[in-house]
């Protein structure tokens, strides 16, 4: 957050990224890194239903809100305008507080924002067919190894010694393994992956080279990966989860939480319903359909409540968006590259002269709030001047109202 003196910008960014099935990465929000209720105590705030009732997109636009008119207040700023950014999760914040709190910020720069990815208005399947797209397009061969591999590792692990082959192949640490734990980790690399595949070498989840997508279909393709399938997997895995070279083995019973991200289980009970996980024949993943009683029952287990499953397009909004914020709305860039799975529930078309929809066919997962970098492409560089000018065009206007 920057803030200057009176009449000059603030902004607040709020940075995240989201796991595709169950989980986000941000900064800044409560109840996630630092920002943790009741006194800082973790234990606390996470212990029921009654402390975690107060996690909620509600509750975070509130706390920004009330944060920027105290922030400016004490800069001596009332009059600065304020423009709001964010990615993923933290780009649906952004949008929504425009919308909720247009009296608060001027605009936002919403990136991979999925503020459509709910029931009702995107196909369960859409989120695994981008994925499916992303390694499809770098190699057909690629894309048929990995299609093919899940029923290899399950008819592994049937047979007898089954399950110590796929430790070997997958160099798997000693405490635990099972079919359905090596799916996991090898489909969470392929998701991530596909997220992140920037144009240049990221170390945003884990650290990965450019274009790690094509670098996983290379590991795949090329003869020197061994003529087996789980060779061909362990090459492009360990892309994902070994570019350093310093993992000797891979934990699948690892349950840690190193980035403070437990709340979100609770966001997918309560109001994040998602339908992402379902799988279509075609998909480079098992054919699997994702059932909203799924979700009921996981949620019901894990802390005895009924989920919300149209409470987002309640309370912000989603059903005839074009509409809607063409007649409510103004001030708000939507950034979605293609190769993004989320990219599937976001705004990816102009809705009017100041809700903008910037697409990149090229581009992954909010990659242009990534820090600049001297190989970024000329797209990625074009972009980002092209957000700084309907930026700097808001402001301007800001001041000219200002002094009417």
């Amino acid at each position: 957050m920057k803030g200057t003196s009176n009449g000059s910008p603030v902004t607040l960014a709020s940075c995240s990224i989201q796991h595709p099935i169950s989980k986000p990465f941000w900064c800044s929000l409560r109840f996630y890194g630092k920002s943790i209720p009741f006194g800082g105590n973790k234990e606390v705030a996470y212990s029921n239903s009654s402390t975690l009732g107060f996690l909620s997109s509600t509750q975070a636009l509130a706390d920004y809100a009330t944060l920027i008119i105290d922030l400016k207040k004490n800069l001596s700023a009332t009059d600065s305008p304020v423009v709001v950014f964010g990615g993923s999760y933290g780009g649906m914040l952004a949008a929504w507080f425009r919308m909720k709190y247009p009296h608060v910020a001027i605009g936002a720069l919403a990136s991979s924002a999925p503020i459509l990815h709910f029931l009702d208005l995107v196909s369960p399947y859409a989120f695994t067919n981008v994925i499916t797209q992303d390694y499809r397009s770098e190699s057909e061969k690629c894309y048929q190894v990995i299609k093919g591999s899940w029923k290899e590792i399950e008819e592994t692990a049937n047979k007898e010694g089954g399950l110590e082959v796929l430790r070997k192949s997958f160099r798997i640490c000693k405490n635990y393994i099972s079919a359905d734990a090596v799916q996991g980790w090898m489909s969470t690399a392929l998701i991530y992956t596909a997220m992140t595949d920037y144009p240049t070498p990221s170390n945003f989840l884990n650290p990965l080279p450019a274009y790690p997508v094509r670098k996983m279909c290379e590991a795949i393709d090329k003869s020197g990966s061994g003529k087996d399938t789980f060779g061909k997997l362990y090459a492009a895995a360990n892309i994902y989860y070994n570019y350093s070279g310093t993992a000797t083995c891979f934990d699948l019973d690892d349950d840690s939480d190193p980035h403070g991200l437990g709340g979100w289980r609770w966001q997918a009970c309560t109001e994040m319903i998602m339908p992402v996980g379902g799988s279509n024949e075609e998909s480079i993943f098992p054919a699997s359909e994702w059932k909203y009683e799924d979700r009921v029952s996981y949620c019901q287990f894990m802390f005895d409540l009924q989920p919300r499953p149209h409470w987002i397009t309640t309370e912000f909004g989603g059903h005839n968006i074009k509409t809607v914020l063409k007649r409510s709305a103004s001030n708000i860039i939507f950034f979605n590259g293609l190769r993004d799975p989320w990219s599937a529930g976001g705004v990816l078309k102009n809705i009017s002269d100041t809700v903008i929809a910037i697409v990149a066919k090229q581009g992954a997962h909010h990659v242009d709030l990534r820090f600049s970098n001297k190989q970024d492409p000329q797209w990625l560089k074009d972009i980002r001047k092209q957000e700084i000018n309907i930026i700097s065009s808001w402001i301007s206007q800001y001041y000219q109202y200002l002094t009417q």
